[in-house]
């Protein structure tokens, strides 16, 4: 048995990735200096250009494809998306509906308007006309094609799929790939190949098995088959790390050296002693240091056991700014133990990735050049380092491009080393045929291994890299591109700063006007988790004293008699206390991330996240306050009530929101995190914030949370937390004689995610995992219900089955602990007996292993149910419920909106138009699609939900502080309010016609009624429909590439309007602008007559005389209540009768008419896609410099 790899001690071996990227590649072109005389390249590269230019490569190579469909375009994107996801759609219907959605027939799925048959032949002339560069003679008989029913059009859209896959794929197992490779070389004898088995990254266990397994027989065949004596000289393998570990990952290092190792050995011993190259493919920066000690530690066995053997290797992306580094350590590893190592140099893969993660994380820089011409000089740089230690490595060059291959074959010769072009199987033919001919030059092929379904992932990756405007695939198949100008020296044309902004400047305009994003750490560096770990050795929680009920009474005078003076300042002057706070967090990060650990035992990645949003919030608003200064008179004092789960962020945003709004502040934590929310009002009041503008007061919520919402100086609350409790608390505010008084409350959810048979199950699966599982569970967005289209149900499950196994549960603060404990022992055990219910009642699929025995630990769990309706209230915890579905879809939707809850949802499909349809259906605040649920950004992804979960306006979201600020006064007479009349709940509904209605339709028909009135009348609406255009239409909103954000309104429901003449007229228009349908007690008929002439449907608007208000306000449908006056007495009573009612809390809109108050008609929802769920970011690769 060998001996066991154990993890040596971390060690910085590299510079710091996150540097400017001038300086990096000016020292770059330094290392170049004058190795290279640029005529010559030209003179060596030109003709083999103007050769490949006469001889065209055919129409289904790829050079000719992305001439003909660049991914920039409509149909280059449907053809990536089809290439990614149509071979592995198991079922008929499906893989009908994504070929009709990508070619542009999006409404075939429904195949409910038109003629069935004018729909098959429409999608059959799509299908053709992308198809037929693809399909021998199928634009030879039109006719034919055009009566081809759908699922002959999928065949064919499937067959040219294949065909499109097989140029890049050289067999479908190893033995037909040697095959290939054998004919192959009976044209061109100088080639070698690399074989690649084909997949994505190890989810489980059982698929690291399965690709050790396939890595020894493709060995075990290769030196079966071997042709030459050196390593050199014969073919071999690539191998991918996280295939064969799911945990490849630097925070997982002790199991990494301890269970991937041993595997990785396997697999050298049998290439050493079959004398064949083994070379380790790139990953992403995240895992670049960790490589380097792998190799090290490899390497020492291989010295040990194999030293003669020179067929161990790596793979260098020349993009990440520490390539040259990792060439130079490399080497000095090598000459440590004595070996040589066969390196492979390329430019990189995950370019766009790693933009995305910088700019997600919040780092001050990119740890990849972000011009392209930076990287070719990059390119360079490492290829002279490689040949000056030929010595110790044998350098190979994997390079489509003819000027950089020219290069390194100048530099070669000049040092008189041997060395290797590389170039992948199915693309850059043409130039290699040229370079060949020369006869002295080897060329290896990369070249994949595997089924159709392994390649997609791989396929996308090369449309997308190649389809780029700047690469020189795709100029190569330019002729407008003139020689020069692609062949030009990347030398001669350096930039002085990044072609994106900076992460930090993520928000910032092009005048750099905006907020600057918050800091962040990434904990896979050492340099950048040393001061994190540093403050958890100093950092101590101390008790909180809790208040007393006189203390309470005291802070809430304090807080009513420093009112005037704080809400008197100057919005601009609150805002900038409010940034000088964010930055002093923001330096601060490692201090308050102790103290989450200790005090809420989150893990360190969720902390920094944590402080990160807190500081967002800070930012974010004051920029929000200053945009529209005059509206920002607060209320009085706010009392804001903080939930445990964020005791930071939350308790930030609340009371910073409340502040800037010209609030003075109590604000009551959780009764477990009360030490971190002391201090984060210590510091805003270190910021500037006046001691009686804000007070931390610590307590029970029976007590003190009570005693602050009962106070008479209470003017408005801000709640998050349970749904039973902001019941009570509405409750109780409607009691109060200065009653409505405003609730803010963000609470739980049931949330779901929608699988079906076109997602990638990779990705479901690194979804769900971190939805229901990061932070144990214990948010209110996390997944509890995961509904999987039967098709591929069974796999998903398999799948999450193994992932719960490779999760770690431990302690907090331990870097490698992926779930920590609950937080106390209340919650613990209602967790508990829930799990203990579902293993009598349903089926357990599968719970992660507890290697740390901990107080207060569940091992997150996954158990299938048989229905959606089997779920009734949250369980906030690590707790999934998976549920099968068939084929519909829009049932699984309709029976989630039926749970009442409208918090998060994610859809998993690589159907945009179903995407986009279930999203409309959804009654949901936060949707999410193809990715996580979790995780909204301040000012990216506005978060709050509707219904059970909340009363909106979203936190984090434009219209936040509306709600805090003082109400606007509407001096209309009060409606008599009638309630001695039958109290028999009526039955009102929606009108879906008009709430599916565009919004500018809306406005336009509302503008035909107004048009009609008299003049007055008609100049008041048209500033509700001015201010509705504005306020109502969907908003794009910023955040990082790879993903769109954006803000959509949509109506509420069904509103009863009580109001009379003009003003009631006006508070209906404004219920009716955002798409909602009508009730007006005591209506005038003439203007409902002048509403239905204009467009209006008759069912949007129903007039009702005042005797049927309390059957009214007592409609199970009712969404809302406008009241069309400013009248106290009036709005007390409805504030009563509509806190009583059960279920959501609905709103009471007073002073409705005005246009300040249009926001609380809607419902928001922040609708979030991963523009690269499909392989990759086309649109920043696209405009790639």
């Amino acid at each position: 048995m060998s001996t066991p790899f154990v993890a040596p001690p971390e060690h910085a071996r590299l510079p710091d990735p996150y540097r400017a990227e001038a300086g990096v590649v000016q020292a770059l072109a330094e290392r170049v200096g004058g190795a290279l005389d640029w005529p010559q390249v030209l003179a060596m590269a030109g003709p083999w250009v103007e050769q490949v230019r006469r001889n065209p490569a055919p129409f289904w190579a790829m050079e000719s494809l992305l001439r003909e469909y660049p991914i920039t375009s409509a149909e280059g994107l449907a053809l990536m998306r089809l290439a990614e996801a149509l071979l592995r759609v198991p079922d008929a219907p499906t893989a009908i509906a994504l070929t009709a959605d990508q070619l542009g027939r999006a409404d075939f799925e429904g195949a409910s308007a038109g003629s069935p048959h004018k729909m098959l032949a429409a999608l059959s002339a799509s299908a053709i006309s992308l198809s037929k560069r693809f399909l021998p003679g199928a634009e030879d008989d039109g006719g034919l094609f055009k009566r081809l029913g759908a699922q002959t059009v999928v065949g064919a859209t499937v067959r040219a799929i294949q065909l499109l896959g097989r140029q890049f794929v050289l067999g479908r197992n190893i033995g037909e790939a040697m095959g290939e490779a054998d004919a192959a070389r009976k044209v061109q004898k100088q080639l070698r190949f690399s074989y690649d088995m084909l997949g994505e990254g190890a989810r489980t266990e059982d698929d690291a098995r399965r690709y050790q397994a396939a890595y020894i027989g493709a060995i075990q065949a290769i030196a079966a088959g071997r042709r030459a004596d050196s390593p050199e000289a014969s073919d071999g393998i690539s191998i991918k790390l996280s295939a064969l570990f799911s945990r490849y990952e630097v925070l997982q290092r002790e199991r990494v050296f301890a269970e991937l190792l041993p595997r990785v050995w396997q697999l050298i011993e049998l290439a050493a002693q079959a004398n064949i190259n083994l070379t380790i493919d790139a990953e992403e920066v995240d895992r670049l240091e960790l490589s380097l000690d792998v190799l090290d530690s490899l390497a020492e066995r291989i010295a040990k056991h194999h030293p003669q053997w020179r067929g161990f290797g790596l793979a260098v992306q020349a993009y990440q700014s520490r390539a040259l580094a990792v060439i130079d350590e490399v080497a000095a590893i090598a000459r440590k133990h004595g070996l040589r190592f066969m390196v492979r140099l390329v430019k990189g893969a995950y370019w766009d990735g790693e933009i995305k993660r910088a700019q997600e994380l919040g780092l001050n820089a990119y740890p990849v050049f972000t011009h392209k011409q930076h990287t070719d000089v990059s390119y360079l740089a490492c290829a002279r380092a490689l040949i000056q230690h030929a010595d110790v490595i044998y350098p190979q060059f994997a390079s489509h491009n003819a000027g950089t291959i020219a290069a390194i074959v100048q530099m070669a010769r000049s040092a008189n080393a041997a060395f290797e072009m590389q170039r992948l199987h199915g693309m850059g033919e043409g130039v290699y045929r040229e370079v060949l001919k020369d006869g002295s030059i080897p060329c290896r092929v990369y070249a994949p291994v595997g089924e159709h379904r392994d390649l997609l992932a791989y396929l996308v990756r090369r449309l997308l890299e190649n389809g780029a405007n700047s690469s020189f695939v795709h100029q190569l198949a330019d002729p407008s591109v003139q020689l020069p100008e692609l062949l030009g020296s990347p030398l001669l044309d350096l930039r002085s700063s990044s072609a994106l902004p900076l992460p930090p400047a993520l928000y910032l305009d092009e005048h750099g006007r905006g907020r600057a994003n918050s800091t962040g750490a990434d904990l896979t560096a050492p340099a950048q988790r040393a001061p994190l770990q540093a403050a958890l050795d100093s950092v101590r929680i101390e008790a909180v004293p809790e208040a007393t009920a006189a203390e309470v009474d005291a802070a809430m005078q304090r807080l009513q008699a420093g009112f005037a003076n704080w809400n008197g300042k100057p919005v601009t002057q609150r805002a900038i206390i409010l940034r000088r706070a964010a930055n002093a967090l923001d330096a601060r990060l490692a201090e308050f991330c102790a103290l989450l650990v200790k005090e809420a035992f989150k893990t360190q990645a969720d902390c920094v996240a944590e402080v990160r949003e807190a500081v967002d919030f800070l930012r974010y608003y004051a920029d929000i306050a200053e945009q529209d200064p005059a509206l920002m008179q607060g209320r009085g004092v706010f009392v804001c009530i903080s939930p445990w789960n964020f005791p930071l962020a939350i308790f930030a945003g609340q009371v910073a929101a409340a502040l800037v709004a010209g609030n003075t502040v109590a604000a009551k934590p959780a009764e477990q995190t009360p030490f971190v929310a002391l201090k984060m009002v210590e510091l805003l009041h270190e910021a500037g914030v006046p001691a009686d503008a804000l007070l931390h007061l610590h307590g029970a919520g029976e007590t003190v949370g009570a005693g602050l919402v009962a106070h008479a100086h209470t003017a408005g609350v801000c709640f998050t937390g349970s749904t039973v409790v902001a019941q009570i608390i509405n409750k109780a505010l409607a009691a109060k004689p200065n009653s409505p008084i405003p609730l803010i409350a963000e609470t739980g959810g049931l949330n779901a995610m929608v699988v079906d048979s076109t997602a990638l199950p990779e990705q479901v699966i690194d979804a769900v995992v971190q939805s229901a599982f990061r932070s144990a569970g214990q948010r209110c967005s996390a997944l509890r219900l995961l509904c999987v289209q039967d098709s591929i149900a069974d796999g998903v499950v398999e799948m999450l089955k193994g992932a719960l196994q490779q999760l770690w549960v431990g302690k907090p603060e331990q870097l490698a602990t992926d779930v920590g404990p609950v937080i106390d022992d209340e919650a613990h055990a209602n967790i508990g007996r829930h799990v203990e219910r579902l293993k009598r009642d349903a089926k357990l699929i599968g719970e992660a292993p507890v290697r740390d025995l901990l107080p207060r630990q569940i091992r997150p769990v996954a158990f299938e149910i048989e229905r959606i309706q089997q779920l009734g209230e949250e369980i906030f915890g690590p707790v999934l419920h998976v549920v099968r579905f068939k084929d519909s879809v829009d049932e699984v939707i309709a029976d989630i909106n039926r749970l009442g809850y409208g918090l998060t949802l994610g859809i998993q499909t690589r159907i945009d138009s179903r995407a986009q349809r279930l999203a409309d259906e959804a009654r949901i605040g936060n949707v999410y699609v193809n990715r996580n649920i979790i995780g909204a950004v301040v000012g990216v992804q506005p978060f709050g939900g509707e219904g059970l979960s909340g009363t909106g306006p979203k936190a984090g979201g434009p219209d936040y502080l509306r709600r805090f600020a003082a109400e606007p006064r509407l001096d209309a007479p009060a409606p008599a309010l009638v309630l001695d009349g039958p109290a028999t709940p009526l039955a009102v509904a929606a009108d879906a016609t008009w709430r599916n209605t565009p919004l500018l339709d809306r406005i336009a028909t509302l503008r035909r009624a107004a048009d009609t009135l008299d003049a007055p009348t008609a100049i008041a609406l048209r500033g509700l429909f001015n201010a509705a255009q504005t306020l109502f239409a969907d908003a794009l909103l910023p955040g990082p590439t790879g993903e769109s954000n954006t803000l959509r309104h949509h109506a509420r429901g069904v509103f009863a309007v009580l109001g009379r003449a003009e003003a009631g007229l006006a508070a209906a228009v404004s219920a009716l602008l955002a798409g909602n349908s009508v009730v007006w007690l005591g209506g005038a008929e003439q203007a409902r007559q002048a509403l239905l002439h204009a467009g209006l449907p008759a069912n949007a608007l129903t007039l009702l005389p005042d005797s049927a208000t309390a059957g009214l306000l007592a409609a199970p449908q009712l969404a809302g209540v406008a009241l069309a006056s400013s009248d106290t007495a009036t709005a007390h009573r409805l504030a009563q009768i509509l806190a009583a009612r059960p279920g959501a809390i609905l709103p009471l809109v007073t002073a409705a008419g005005h246009a300040r108050q249009l926001y609380r008609f809607t419902a928001e929802q922040t609708l979030t896609v991963n523009t690269a769920a499909a392989g990759g970011n086309a649109a920043l690769l696209a405009g790639m410099h």
